[in-house]
């Protein structure tokens, strides 16, 4: 999967198009994510011990993975995700302009 959990995203179609937020979940099956404070819907709830008031809660709805990228660091733009192996056995994610994101894998010893 080219996002993973903590990662910073751009939405890139829909309503928040252009909004950025923090991967909060990721659901490879279902290939969904959920991003901190966008696509929030509401959810009506009764009252209850955890929230003895009920009411009207926010909660953020889960967004195709196709829908977002990853921020490249360097440039602080969207971009796309390749894998890359290196010299080491260690699988990395890198944007297309060769930024490291991160470690996928560690080499087996």
């Amino acid at each position: 999967m080219h996002v993973k959990k903590g990662d910073l995203v751009e939405i890139i179609a829909g309503d928040d198009k252009g909004e950025r937020g923090k991967v909060l979940r990721v659901d490879p099956v279902n290939r969904k994510v959920v991003v901190e404070g966008r696509n929030r819907a509401y959810r009506h709830v009764r009252p209850s011990r955890r929230n003895p008031q009920g009411g009207r809660l926010q909660v953020e709805q889960p967004l195709d993975i196709s829908n977002v990228l990853p921020v490249n660091p360097k440039t602080d733009r969207a971009t796309r995700v390749r894998f890359i192996t290196d010299e080491n056995g260690e699988k990395k994610r890198v944007a297309l302009d060769g930024t490291p994101l991160d470690v996928i894998r560690h080499a087996s010893k």
